[in-house]
C-alpha cells in the first residue's frame, strides 16, 4: 500500500523489471505486478486522508478464509477487514497477530511450489520482525498449522524461529526485543529475489530508496534490507543454491 501509485510503479518497475495491469477494480486504485508474465505482487493506493503505514502485506493461503478468520480471533488476533469476495481473485481478509503485525488471508489465490522459485524480482521469503519470536510463532502455528523450531543457523543468542509446513521452511520469525522501529512496530518483511545484492542496493538508492542494513548471509542466501521512496521496508536476496 502506497500514497502515490505512480511513484510505486516507477520505483518497482525499474528495480525489478515489473510490468503492471489494472485487473482488480473492486480494490480501488490498484495494479497487479507481473514479472515475465507471472503475477508476483500488487500495489494499492491509500485513500487520501487515511492514516495507514506504507508497507508490504504478505497474504497467507487458506482453504477457508472464514474458518481461519474465526481461529485468528480465538487465538487473540484481530480481523480488521473481511473476509470478502473479490471478483476473479478469491476470498480475502486483512488481520493482525497478537503483537499487532498485519497480514492477509487469501482463499483461492495463486499457489507457489515453494520458496526461491520463479523469476528474479519475485517475493521468495517472508519474515516477521517482532519483539519476541516464540509467542508470535505459537500464534501462527495454532492458526495455520505450522511447525515452529529455532533457526539452527542463527547467530548465538539470536531470537529466531523458522516456520515449516510439511517439513518445508515457509517463513521466519525474528525477535528484536526493543529494536523495533518506533514508527512501525511489529511487521512482516518481504524478500524479493535479485541476481546481485550489491547492484540491487545501488539501484534502490539511485531510484530514491534507502539502504537500512549491511548485506548479510544466511543459509537462505545473501540479503540486505532497504526501503522504497515512501519508506516501505523490504529486503533483496540472492537465494542460495538449493
Amino acid at each position: 500500500m502506497v500514497h502515490d501509485l505512480a511513484v510505486g510503479q516507477r520505483f518497482y518497475g525499474e528495480l525489478f523489471g515489473w510490468e503492471f495491469d489494472e485487473d482488480e477494480p473492486q480494490l480501488g486504485p490498484y495494479v497487479r505486478a507481473l514479472r515475465e508474465g507471472h503475477p508476483v505482487a500488487g500495489l494499492g493506493e491509500i485513500a487520501a486522508g487515511a492514516r495507514r503505514v506504507i508497507a508490504w502485506l504478505p497474504y497467507i493461503a487458506s482453504p477457508d478464509a472464514d474458518e481461519t478468520a474465526a481461529l485468528i480471533r480465538d487465538c487473540g488476533g484481530t480481523v480488521a477487514v473481511g473476509p470478502l469476495d473479490i471478483e476473479r481473485v478469491g476470498r480475502l481478509a486483512i488481520a493482525s497477530d497478537v503483537s499487532g503485525a498485519a497480514f492477509g488471508l487469501w482463499q483461492g489465490g495463486p499457489r507457489r511450489s515453494g520458496p526461491f522459485r520463479g523469476p528474479w524480482g519475485a517475493p521468495v521469503w517472508n519474515e516477521l520482525i517482532t519483539r519476541e519470536a516464540s509467542g508470535a510463532a505459537t500464534f501462527y502455528s495454532r492458526v495455520f498449522g505450522y511447525e515452529a523450531a529455532p533457526e539452527p543457523t542463527a547467530p548465538e543468542g539470536a531470537d529466531q524461529v523458522t516456520l515449516r509446513l510439511a517439513g518445508r521452511p515457509v517463513a521466519g520469525v525474528r525477535g528484536v526485543a526493543g529494536g523495533l522501529p518506533h514508527d512501525r512496530g511489529p511487521h512482516w518483511l518481504s524478500y524479493f529475489s535479485v541476481p546481485d545484492v550489491a547492484e540491487a542496493v545501488a539501484r534502490v538508492k539511485e531510484l530514491g530508496g534507502r539502504q537500512t542494513s549491511d548485506p548479510a548471509v544466511s543459509r537462505f542466501g545473501e540479503w540486505a534490507e532497504v526501503t522504497d521512496p515512501e519508506g516501505a521496508p523490504f529486503a533483496v536476496i540472492r537465494p542460495a543454491a538449493r
